[in-house]
């Protein structure tokens, strides 16, 4: 492609490259992995605002390009964490509860934030951030959205990240301080982390602090929820567009567009079965979910380069008071869930 050969492309691929291994690495340090490395990514990309001006103008094409394409791939290759094998063998309850876990948690964040005063396209993508898993759903339901206003758009992603990244550390920190308090066993308590926590790491750090068999659970319930990130786009795409066309035959915009296939989401989907079926070594595995987190770590530095703050500082309060109500009301369905079930 055309885009390759531009040196704003090269340049804004050095500049998120950076920034991304950074966060990578960041992360692997004690209580900064409560944060993700996505979101410490994101950071970065916010910091490096304070470069000088000639110098983001020269990149602004390529930060585009990464922050779109360089997502996608990243999403696909996010698939080869998912072991559908373990998914299976946690049986049908496991699936069941991460289905209503993510359905209820959309449904109350995106109705509780529309409540509030939040915009239609916040909310949604919030709402699925704190569904499924953190700032990777964000960036992966994003695409499905139809807009006029792309720098509006960043606005709502990146205060939408913002939202599951401090919602998912304070309950983090939260139900790690309750567990004694609940009287959950271990790998109770790792299937109430994997079931309530917005990030990965999030449900990593909680699982983690309690053993192995917390762990685990904690990792199969959270990617349970993972799987439903690429169904839940689709719904989200399609309702989208169904809107679209509602909107045009009264007369409001123009035609509407096709629906947009999102065909990243089917790459998710055929990685996770790869990665479950073909004799890849843990190593291997290792190698291609870590990057997948550089990919997605240089889109969120792209999107951290290219937002307007003041005006999102103005307008967070009601996604914010949202997440607060449903995560509680999530952690409480999973502790519920955990006693009954598990």
């Amino acid at each position: 492609m055309q885009i390759f050969k531009t040196r704003s492309f090269w340049l804004a691929a050095v500049m998120t490259l950076i920034c991304s291994v950074a966060g990578v690495l960041l992360a692997k340090l004690p209580y900064v992995n409560l944060i993700g490395a996505l979101v410490i990514a994101l950071l970065l990309g916010i910091a490096m605002q304070l470069a000088p001006a000639g110098l983001r103008s020269e990149a602004s094409t390529g930060v585009g390009f990464i922050s779109n394409k360089f997502l996608r791939l990243g999403i696909i290759l996010l698939g080869f964490r998912l072991d559908l094998a373990k998914l299976a063998a946690a049986g049908v309850k496991t699936i069941l509860v991460a289905a209503c876990a993510v359905a209820l948690t959309i449904v109350l964040t995106y109705w509780l934030s529309r409540k509030f005063g939040a915009e239609d396209e916040l909310a949604i993508l919030s709402a699925c951030g704190c569904g499924i898993c953190g700032a990777a759903a964000v960036m992966g339901v994003s695409p499905q959205i139809e807009t006029t206003d792309e720098e509006r758009k960043r606005e709502n992603e990146v205060l939408a990240v913002a939202v599951v990244c401090v919602m998912g550390t304070v309950f983090t920190l939260l139900e790690i301080g309750l567990k004694p308090l609940l009287h959950l066993t271990d790998p109770q308590f790792g299937i109430v982390a994997g079931g309530s926590l917005h990030e990965i790491a999030h449900a990593v750090a909680a699982g983690g602090a309690f053993g192995e068999a917390s762990l685990d659970n904690a990792l199969i319930m959270k990617l349970s929820r993972v799987l439903l990130l690429a169904p839940v786009a689709l719904i989200v795409g399609y309702w989208y567009q169904h809107r679209l066309v509602k909107e045009s035959a009264a007369g409001e915009i123009p035609t509407p567009k096709k629906l947009p296939i999102p065909w990243f989401l089917g790459g998710f989907i055929l990685t996770s079965v790869l990665g479950t079926f073909l004799p890849f070594s843990k190593e291997a595995l290792d190698v291609l979910v870590q990057a997948a987190y550089i990919f997605l770590g240089m889109a969120m530095v792209a999107l951290g380069l290219s937002v307007n703050f003041k005006v999102i500082f103005k307008r967070g309060g009601a996604v914010f008071g949202a997440a607060v109500i449903s995560s509680a009301c999530l952690l409480i369905f999973m502790i519920i869930m955990s006693k009954w079930l598990f």
